[in-house]
């Protein structure tokens, strides 16, 4: 909540719950496995996660908003050990294959929340705490009226830059043309700064991460493919 004239402002939110149907292994996984791999939220009284208590080692936090089913997140920490991930998804079948894999592979580097992306990333995360913020292919709300719902906006980015450390990165990542004209604007007007070595306003193909299922997607349907990486 945000105060303004003495009035409560509701947050517009980036997601809502999600629990569609679950498939025995993933009930169970969410029953068993949340305990493990799971990071407890309550948005009625957010608190910060305690970062060295979450980890057994003490490295790099990577965020990562949106990580559907898990199978990028989970490749990305198996093959980046010397970093601790955290994924925030709300549509719980996905949330359970992921755990369903974490376990699989026996990660001790990778976390998952299952509440509101904005919502964790505000309260859960001190300042300068992370070392990335990654946001691959989210929903790009094609309809005009309902741009304002993408999680890709000034404000989003500031709150971004708030939590990363100095050198600390924001990566995206989408197969739509126009959500990546938005993004560009979003991100040069920001206090982040590019990364790509001709100027461009992003990279002409994918960056060094594990490949989604909606990349996949997209590329089958021809579409083009847009990374941006920007700098703290």
């Amino acid at each position: 909540m945000e105060l303004k004239n003495g009035k409560q402002l509701r947050r517009n939110r980036t997601f809502t719950l999600r629990q569609g149907r679950l498939t025995p292994g993933q009930e169970n996984a969410m029953e068993v496995l949340w305990p493990k791999y799971g990071l407890e939220f309550d948005e009625r009284n957010p608190q910060l996660f305690d970062l060295e208590q979450v980890f057994p080692v003490r490295q790099p936090v990577v965020f990562e908003i949106g990580f559907g089913n898990g199978e990028s997140l989970v490749q990305m920490a198996a093959e980046q050990p010397q970093k601790n991930f955290i994924g925030v998804e709300v549509h719980t079948p996905g949330v359970g294959h992921c755990l369903l894999q974490i376990d699989e592979q026996q990660l001790q580097n990778l976390r998952v929340v299952q509440a509101d992306a904005v919502e964790v990333l505000t309260y859960a995360f001190a300042d300068e705490s992370l070392s990335r913020v990654q946001v691959y292919f989210p929903d790009p709300w094609h309809k005009k009226r309902h741009h304002k719902r993408r999680i890709i906006q000034p404000e989003f980015v500031e709150l971004v830059h708030s939590k990363l450390f100095a050198g600390g990165q924001l990566n995206l990542a989408t197969d739509w043309a126009e959500y990546a004209e938005h993004m560009a604007l979003v991100l040069q007007d920001s206090k982040l700064h590019n990364t790509t070595e001709d100027g461009a306003q992003c990279w002409p193909s994918p960056a060094q991460r594990a490949q989604t299922k909606f990349e996949r997607r997209g590329m089958r349907l021809g579409h083009e493919l847009f990374d941006f990486i920007y700098k703290k």
